[in-house]
């Protein structure tokens, strides 16, 4: 792993993220920006953040394969590496079946998209990948920087550091709500955690071999799925999960902060997670 992530990172999509929001992440002290959704193909957003900033690297979690060739996405990894050198980490992934009628062979697919990234001179160590189980974990630490696992926990965490080995980057995404009412924290959570994900099956899948049951992912999802998948309360609180995933073998955190203000959730968490 080259390319110095931080161990804290911030992970909002893209509508959220403004130069303005990058410019003040950066000065709390964040190591790390994840566009998250599928950007487009010009990586025009990429581009916009690095201009914006001095030094905080930006990655994308995910660039999705179905939506856009691997030729067009080396070509603009090439263009802001060239403007922006080292630091910009790219993501990829190979989304959901349930988003995409092409979704065929997917584990062969990927390997194909990453063998056109190679022809396009995406170094290995300046790509990552999407991944949740044994066979797509491996396929990181054989051919990118390493992993970003998404909605997962910290026992996720640990295996997936077992499977990887050392040296390779691990850096799950958690959502977090700053709000010490329950009730009010879950309200907000459920809605992002239920809709897509509890109805995509490769998070279920993953879900269900990590000890949660059925009907802990139906219905909205359980009070405990939802407490592990979004962590609530103070900033005290939620640093105690986040670091969690860091004892757990996590190398970077990307923090997803839900509701009204996210970035008053990482203004809070930058003053117990950051040095």
């Amino acid at each position: 792993m080259t390319m110095d992530l931080g161990r804290i990172g911030v992970w909002q999509g893209a509508a959220v993220l403004t130069p303005q929001l990058a410019q003040e992440v950066e000065e709390l002290g964040y190591g790390a920006i994840w566009i998250g959704g599928s950007p487009g193909g010009d990586l025009g957003i990429v581009e916009t953040l690095l201009d914006a900033t001095d030094h905080i690297t930006v990655a994308t979690g995910i660039v999705n394969v179905w939506k856009d060739d691997a030729a067009t996405i080396g070509a603009a990894y090439q263009r802001i590496e060239e403007r922006h050198p080292g630091r910009f980490l790219l993501g990829v992934g190979i989304g959901h079946p349930e988003h995409t009628s092409q979704y065929r062979k997917p584990y062969e697919t990927l390997v194909e998209y990453l063998d056109q990234l190679d022809q396009a001179q995406v170094p290995v160590d300046r790509r990552a990948l999407a991944a949740l189980g044994p066979r797509v974990l491996r396929l990181a630490a054989d051919r990118t920087a390493g992993a970003h696992p998404y909605l997962t926990t910290p026992e996720h965490t640990r295996e997936a550091r077992q499977l990887l080995g050392e040296g390779v980057l691990l850096a799950p995404e958690q959502k977090v709500v700053l709000s010490s009412d329950a009730e009010q924290a879950r309200t907000i959570a459920r809605p992002v955690v239920e809709n897509p994900y509890l109805h995509l099956s490769n998070y279920r899948r993953n879900l269900l071999r990590h000890g949660w049951d059925e009907p802990d992912l139906d219905d909205g999802g359980s009070d405990r799925l939802i407490d592990a998948l979004a962590l609530h309360g103070d900033a005290q609180t939620i640093s105690l999960g986040i670091t969690a995933h860091l004892d757990a073998g996590a190398d970077h955190v990307c923090i997803q902060a839900l509701g009204p203000d996210p970035l008053a959730t990482h203004r809070a968490l930058a003053v117990v997670l950051l040095p």
